[in-house]
């Protein structure tokens, strides 16, 4: 797996879709729309952290492989998941939704769907 590093976003489709799914405020969904996120993976023995960083705020969040972690939403709520890699792929799942990050080429995709609403996000190393 090859996620260590610095991700920068440049391509997202239906976020807001996704994000009203979720139920997310409308005025996070403004907000977030105009907002290309960065998001930095560290390892540290079994422990990964990662860090997402925009201009309004920055999360960091350290995960095991397959022990339950709580993340928190861009709206502020803490959610329980499970992250677990499988074929090379780091596959997050919570009650909400469930998300596959993978590598494409040199790009990293994160697919993340809830009910019948799919997000996708891409990056570029930076």
């Amino acid at each position: 797996m090859d996620f260590i590093g610095t991700w920068k976003v440049y391509s997202e489709e239906n976020l807001e879709e996704f994000l009203k799914a979720l139920g997310t405020p409308q005025m996070v969904i403004k907000m977030r729309k105009d907002i290309k996120p960065v998001t930095v993976f560290e390892r540290k023995d079994d422990t990964w952290i990662y860090t997402i960083k925009t201009p309004k705020f920055s999360k960091t969040h350290s995960f095991c492989m397959g022990k339950e972690s709580e993340v928190t939403t861009v709206d502020g709520r803490k959610i329980k998941c499970v992250i677990r890699e499988e074929n090379g792929k780091l596959i997050t799942k919570t009650d909400k939704f469930t998300a596959v990050r993978e590598m494409q080429g040199e790009d990293m995709v994160e697919t993340i769907t809830t009910g019948s609403v799919t997000f996708i996000s891409r990056s570029k190393r930076v």
